[in-house]
């Protein structure tokens, strides 16, 4: 039997020609089997969506704004650090209807996260949060690096 060379997209994607001649070799048939393992273990893994944000600056402050309608308060998760936040959260979805009853699905139910690195060191203690309507609106004070104060020396006597 003559052996087949693979193209370039049967090498890059892993596919493999259904032809009487083509033989597979062993190192071959073990990335195969490691390949489908891969994928069978990445649709194991819960996966998490990514929270959609507006980040802006005003003057004084940067302002991040993002959806989470149907997410109570109490269930969301945002940590803060100077140079960075992020916002974790849970959309429980309602089970009103069967699967073989929808017409759509577009709506994202589950865990949803995200990391939003700042363009400047922010003062975390004075950071705030609010949700209205479903719209989350973090405002993070910027630290005023040209802030001056005098410090007064004690004596020691």
């Amino acid at each position: 039997m003559a052996k087949h060379k693979r193209s370039f997209f049967e090498r890059l994607t892993g596919a493999v020609r259904v032809d009487d001649d083509l033989e597979l070799d062993e190192d071959e048939m073990r990335s195969a089997a490691q390949t489908k393992k891969d994928e069978a273990w990445a649709e194991e893994t819960p996966t998490e969506g990514q929270l959609t944000v507006d980040v802006f600056q005003t003057t004084d402050d940067i302002i991040i704004k993002a959806m989470v309608a149907g997410v109570k308060p109490e269930d969301l998760d945002i940590s803060i650090t100077r140079d960075m936040v992020t916002i974790k959260g849970k959309r429980e979805e309602s089970k009103e209807a069967t699967e073989d009853n929808f017409f759509y699905r577009e709506l994202y139910w589950g865990a949803f996260s995200r990391s939003i690195l700042l363009p400047q060191e922010i003062e975390v203690e004075e950071a705030d949060a609010q949700e209205k309507y479903g719209l989350l609106t973090i405002r993070l004070p910027k630290i005023d690096k040209e802030k001056q104060t005098k410090l007064r020396v004690k004596s020691g006597i």
